[in-house]
């Protein structure tokens, strides 16, 4: 069994700065799981603490059925690929991937048909020869990957494996990476990652961490799912704000009342909206927040009922799409538009905001529930 378990985690650096906080969390056998979130939220410690590079915890760790709590990094049956690579600059692509399998006496027939194994999955034959110096930056991410693989692990895990590369090879690297999924599909991975499009590209499933001034929730655990359940289903405000980009926009809303199709709400710049929630737990007059995305943004010739109307500020053309940026409300808009949008800066523009779309916050920032029949 290759399932992670953790149960109770907490870790501190000192006694007044808990980096994670009360983490229950199941990796299923198989599973690719993203460890998401902000700089500093404890996501690589956590990972380090799965990897056994990181102790003085609270709470316990599992490997398949095994406690690994005490057990040393090089017995847990994991192997872990670095942001920085750490190979040996002074050994050959071939004697970085057997260097482990060596120190562990590993046959040396074993030894030579692993290499060349993972050398063909990986498509480095070529560079065996070679000395890290006299490869690119790619290439060098496939040694470090390469000398996981050697290692036949249970689990995989993977520090910010991409963040050194520029744009274009880490979208290649990338699918590397999800191909090594699909080659090695009984092997659990952990992959660490600020981007949230690595994220939603790759994983099966999020696990999104706490970070901010809030120290009660610095952390912890946010949100867990399926990426397009977090994406489209976020639980409170930190969630709905940390995934999309451009990120999801906030008006200012005060509830008016609960009415057959949704709650109904109030901004600030005199629009009324209907939202598909159950908001019967509010008082009348309470303030909440109401959140929809740029793409759910869809310019129409006039205002009308479920529409926001602004003054476009500047617009920003991509090609395929636009970014229309509008003000002239309590809050700044993003919409994004397809093409160029035929709006340009000054134009008075409206936009529908379909109720489906929409989400509302209470005055804690938690996602009111939506209803089960809309």
């Amino acid at each position: 069994m290759t399932s992670i378990t953790l149960s109770g985690v907490n870790k501190s650096f000192g006694a007044n700065f808990p980096v994670i906080r009360d983490v229950d969390l199941v990796i299923d056998d198989g599973e690719f799981c993203v460890f998401l979130g902000p700089s500093g939220c404890g996501k690589s410690t956590l990972l380090r603490m799965v990897a056994g590079l990181e102790t003085a915890y609270t709470g316990e760790i599992r490997i398949g059925e095994r406690a690994v709590d005490k057990v040393e990094p090089a017995d847990r049956q994991v192997a872990m690929v670095f942001q920085n690579y750490a190979l040996y600059p002074h050994m050959s692509v071939y004697d970085n991937m057997a260097f482990g399998l060596r120190q562990a006496k590993t046959p040396k027939d074993e030894i030579e048909r692993r290499v060349k194994e993972a050398a063909r999955i990986l498509q480095i034959e070529p560079l065996l020869d070679r000395m890290p110096k006299a490869l690119s930056g790619g290439q060098r991410q496939r040694v470090a990957i390469g000398r996981a693989i050697v290692r036949q692990p249970k689990v995989f895990l993977f520090d910010e494996p991409l963040s050194n590369l520029d744009a274009a090879l880490r979208v290649h690297m990338r699918s590397e990476i999800a191909t090594l999924h699909r080659n090695f599909p009984a092997a659990s991975m952990i992959y660490v990652t600020h981007d949230q499009t690595e994220a939603m590209a790759l994983a099966d499933k999020i696990v999104l961490l706490h970070a901010g001034k809030d120290m009660l929730k610095h952390g912890s655990i946010a949100q867990v799912g399926r990426p397009l359940d977090l994406y489209h289903q976020p639980r409170n405000l930190f969630v709905a704000g940390f995934l999309g980009s451009p990120t999801m926009n906030f008006l200012e809303a005060t509830f008016v009342g609960q009415e057959e199709t949704g709650a109904r709400v109030a901004l600030k710049s005199g629009e009324d909206l209907t939202v598909p929630v159950d908001g019967s737990t509010l008082a009348s007059g309470a303030s909440v927040t109401l959140g929809v995305r740029p793409e759910h943004l869809a310019p129409v010739a006039a205002a009308a009922t479920q529409t926001l109307t602004r003054q476009v500020r500047a617009v920003e053309h991509f090609g395929e799409y636009s970014f229309v940026y509008l003000d002239g409300g309590a809050a700044p808009l993003i919409a994004k538009v397809p093409g160029d949008g035929g709006l340009k800066a000054g134009d008075s523009a409206s936009f529908a905001a379909p109720a489906s779309c929409c989400h509302l916050f209470d005055g804690d920032g938690i996602a009111l529930p939506r209803r089960d029949s809309l």
